[in-house]
């Protein structure tokens, strides 16, 4: 068998990839190999993948971000996701998740492996039917699993496994009526299948040989959460808790195997109980990274997820999440645009930086420190520079020029910043 990051950070070997992230976050190497021999940091490294630019996940790390594409029955352009895939990381997302359902999925999955250095993710069962062309129901055990080798032997980094939907948690889903059942994809795709077949999870049945696969080819395990609320009266109920524990359980045992795991979070949550949530999972879980979609704070805004997916993941990761699933303006109502996604990961890098201040990550607060001294100077070129989205920052500054160059249109002659230069370097007031 091969040599996962997690076996050798055990063995105390610092991999090139691990120096890299090491790097890049600022952190001493053998305190970060000593965090993932802890399971509390993976690095997604497929071995197969030769592109990758490995990026650290979990405690002490920036906030990372992941961005979903695919295609699907209806929106089958794969030279469109590509295109999404290379804006996605021009725009500083270090995952990509793919999310296809529908037509040459392999073609299309190396192909973004081979001309993105993101970490790719995917979520083996959304392949399932179409790769071995058979109705949800006819499949076997063997052939869920020869999906996941598929994708491992591809060159995916992490992919979502919902093996914490055991029979236990599908009655409790049947006794304790939710608002909006099982939102989860992958997890209503699993539910059927048990129902249907009148068995239990493959993937909870036949975890060791799902660890095996991950182990060979140094898969991180996402532990899915199928049974995340979709609303928010449906957060934080019992089927969400229940498995939660089974996800717990399950990452003692990959851990045994070292096999990296992820856990992954809820999507619909009151603000209130985000905190509580964080806390709750980083326990259950022993420490594991946590990976959140959202949580979207309210379930009203259809046109503006991104706003009420990023005020959450704000809260979510200031108490430890450590991964961020964007949402675009386009959740719930269609396939997003290009333009939809580039507000999608605008909205959640904002939500992760803030975090990321409220962390203590090395170099963050220094961003803005910079920020507010080229506020003080009313250095423009500066502050578009810096700021988040350089591009927007210009547009917005150029379409309104003022008449004094340097204040803006806002307050022109009466500029605060300007203002006060001039009375504290004795110069004379013009406003």
């Amino acid at each position: 068998m091969g040599q996962t990051q997690m076996s050798q950070a055990i063995n105390g070997v610092i991999t090139p990839q691990m120096r890299e992230v090491a790097t890049k976050e600022f952190v001493d190497a053998n305190t970060l190999r000593e965090l993932i021999a802890q399971g509390k940091v993976v690095i997604p490294a497929n071995v197969k993948h030769e592109t990758l630019c490995p990026q650290g996940i979990g405690q002490g790390l920036r906030t990372k971000i992941n961005v979903n594409i695919g295609v699907s029955n209806d929106c089958c352009n794969m030279e469109l996701e590509l295109q999404k895939a290379i804006a996605a990381q021009r725009l500083q997302a270090e995952a990509i998740m793919d999310l296809s359902c529908f037509g040459k999925t392999k073609e299309f999955r190396k192909r973004l492996l081979q001309q993105t250095s993101a970490i790719i993710g995917t979520v083996p069962i959304y392949d399932a039917v179409g790769y071995h062309d058979k109705d949800l129901a006819d499949l076997k055990v063997a052939d869920f699993l020869k999906v996941v080798e598929e994708h491992a032997k591809d060159g995916v980094d992490f992919m979502t496994i919902h093996a914490g939907l055991n029979r236990s948690t599908v009655e409790r889903i049947k006794k304790n009526k939710r608002l909006t059942n099982i939102v989860s994809r992958g997890g209503s795709l699993l539910f059927a299948w048990m129902e249907v077949n009148n068995a239990e999870n493959p993937f909870y049945e036949h975890f060791d040989e799902l660890l095996a696969i991950c182990h060979e080819y140094d898969v991180t395990l996402s532990l899915g959460d199928a049974c995340r609320p979709g609303s928010i009266n449906d957060a934080t109920d019992s089927s969400q808790i229940e498995e939660l524990i089974v996800l717990g359980e399950l990452t003692k045992r990959a851990w045994q195997s070292q096999v990296q795991v992820m856990i992954e979070g809820p999507g619909h949550m009151p603000l209130n109980e985000i905190a509580a949530n964080m806390i709750l999972q980083k326990k259950l879980c022993h420490g594991a990274p946590f990976y959140v979609l959202g949580p979207l704070v309210t379930d009203v805004a259809p046109g503006y997820d991104h706003i009420t997916s990023a005020i959450g993941g704000a809260i979510a990761a200031s108490n430890g999440a450590d991964f961020l699933c964007y949402v675009t303006p386009a959740e719930h109502l269609r396939l997003p645009t290009l333009e939809d996604m580039k507000e999608g990961i605008i909205a959640v890098r904002i939500a992760a930086h803030a975090a990321d201040l409220v962390k203590g990550i090395p170099n963050a607060k220094q961003w803005d420190d910079k920020m507010s001294e080229a506020r003080a100077k009313v250095d423009f070129a500066a502050m578009i520079d810096l700021a988040i989205d350089p591009d927007k920052a210009r547009k917005y500054r150029e379409e309104n020029m003022p008449k004094q160059q340097e204040t803006c249109t806002m307050c022109g002659k009466m500029c605060a910043m300007k203002t006060m230069n001039q009375i504290l370097n004795n110069q004379p007031i013009d406003i």
